[in-house]
C-alpha cells in the first residue's frame, strides 16, 4: 500500500492532467448514455470506413463503437466492395454500404446522431489519381481541423480508397491521423498462411491501388492488423445465441445477419461451423479499450516492422526506407468480447 502511495500523484493533479489533455464539451458525448454521470468521456476522435454491404463482422464494430463513450465518432463512410463480389455484385456497393450503415442507425434510434458518408463505388485506376467522394472529403476536413486536441484515427475494416484518395489529395493529413487497418497477408517470419489461403488477401484485393498508395507512397502512420491476426477473433455461436440475440432488436439483427450467412453456406454446401470471425472488431479494442494510464491497447502485441512495399500480386518486398509501422501480433479477444457483451446487455437494459 505504501508503494501505491509512492507511485501515484494527488487526485487532483490527475484531474487536472486528464481535464488539459482530453478536453470535451456536451456535444462529445456518447450518443448512448451507458455508465452513469459521465464518468467515461472522449479520448480521441474516429472515423469508421467499412464495407458494410458485405461480411457483417463489420456490423458487430460498428455498434461496439456507437456503445463505447470513450469514443468521439465524427463520422462513418460505406466502403465499396471488390467488382462482381459475392457479397453484393452490384457496381454499386458503397452506396448498398451506406444504406446498410444508416439502417443499423435507425434500428438503435441514432439516425439523427451520426452522419454517414458515402465513399467511392470504385477502386483507384491508377497510383496518382483519388477517387473524390463526400468520405475523402470528410476525412480532409476533419483531419486539418485545429480547434482539438483528441487525437484522430482512421478505422478502416475494409479496402483503402478513400483514405488513399483523401492522402493523394491532400498529403498533410499524414501527419494529423492514425490508420488503423484490418487487412494484408501474414508476414513472412511472424505467421503462416491458413489453409487454403490466397495470396492476396481479401481486404487488400479490395484495392491494391489504394493499399499501395497508403503503404508505398505516404507517409502516414499506419497500425495493421493482418489476416493472421483479425481470423484470432472469433465469436462461437453458441454465445452468440445466449449474449448477443436475447440483448432487444439490436441482438437480434446482429444474429440473424450471421445465420444469414450460415444457411447460405449451407445452401452451397459450405459448411460454416461453429464460430465465426468477427474480424472487424480489433477496431474496438485498439481504440476505445485502450489502457488507462499510458493510453495504448496494452493488452495486445506487436512488433514494429519498416513499411513494407506491396507488389501487383499483394506481396510485401522489403523497404530498408520505410517508417515504422505497428503489426500486430495478438489481441485481447477476451477483452473485446466480454465487453462487447456487456454493452449490448447494457444498451438492452436501458432501453426496456
Amino acid at each position: 500500500m505504501k508503494r501505491c502511495k509512492l507511485l501515484l500523484p494527488p487526485l487532483c493533479c490527475i484531474i487536472s492532467f486528464l481535464v488539459f489533455i482530453h478536453p470535451t464539451t456536451a456535444a462529445q458525448q456518447a450518443a448512448v448514455p451507458l455508465f452513469p454521470d459521465s464518468l467515461v468521456t472522449p479520448r480521441m476522435r474516429i472515423i469508421i470506413d467499412n464495407d458494410f454491404g458485405g461480411d457483417p463482422d463489420g456490423l458487430f464494430q460498428l455498434v461496439q463503437h456507437l456503445l463505447s463513450p470513450s469514443v468521439e465518432i465524427r463520422g462513418i463512410i460505406g466502403s465499396h466492395l471488390r467488382p462482381g463480389d459475392g457479397w453484393d455484385p452490384s457496381n454499386e456497393t458503397a452506396t448498398h454500404a451506406k444504406q446498410k450503415a444508416e439502417e443499423l442507425l435507425r434500428i438503435m434510434h441514432l439516425e439523427k446522431a451520426y452522419t454517414v458518408y458515402q465513399g467511392s463505388n470504385f477502386p483507384l485506376q491508377n497510383d496518382s489519381t483519388p477517387q473524390k467522394s463526400d468520405a475523402a472529403g470528410f476525412i480532409i476536413k476533419e483531419a486539418m481541423r485545429d480547434d482539438t486536441k483528441l487525437p484522430l484515427y482512421v478505422v478502416c475494416g475494409a479496402g483503402l480508397t478513400d483514405i488513399a484518395s483523401a492522402l493523394l489529395m491532400e498529403p498533410a493529413i499524414a501527419k494529423h491521423l492514425t490508420l488503423i487497418w484490418i487487412g494484408g497477408p501474414e508476414y513472412p517470419g511472424l505467421a503462416t498462411p491458413p489453409p487454403g489461403y490466397t495470396t492476396m488477401e481479401y481486404n487488400l484485393g479490395i484495392d491494391l491501388t489504394a493499399g499501395q498508395v497508403v503503404f508505398n507512397k505516404s507517409a502516414v502512420p499506419i497500425w495493421q492488423i493482418p489476416r493472421n491476426v483479425y481470423r484470432q477473433v472469433m465469436m462461437p455461436y453458441s454465445s452468440m445465441l445466449l449474449k448477443v440475440r436475447p440483448q432487444g432488436t439490436i441482438g437480434e439483427y446482429l444474429t440473424t445477419n450471421i445465420e444469414r450467412i450460415m444457411k447460405m453456406g449451407i445452401k452451397f454446401n459450405f459448411n460454416v461451423g461453429e464460430v465465426y470471425i468477427v474480424g472487424d472488431s480489433p477496431l474496438v479494442l485498439l481504440t476505445a479499450l485502450q489502457s488507462s494510464f499510458e493510453p495504448d491497447p496494452s493488452s495486445s502485441f506487436y512488433v514494429l516492422r519498416p513499411s513494407p512495399l506491396i507488389n501487383n500480386l499483394g506481396i510485401y518486398e522489403i523497404n530498408h526506407k520505410g517508417r515504422n509501422i505497428r503489426v500486430y501480433t495478438a489481441l485481447d479477444v477476451p477483452l473485446l468480447l466480454d465487453d462487447l457483451y456487456a454493452k449490448l446487455a447494457l444498451y438492452n437494459i436501458r432501453k426496456l
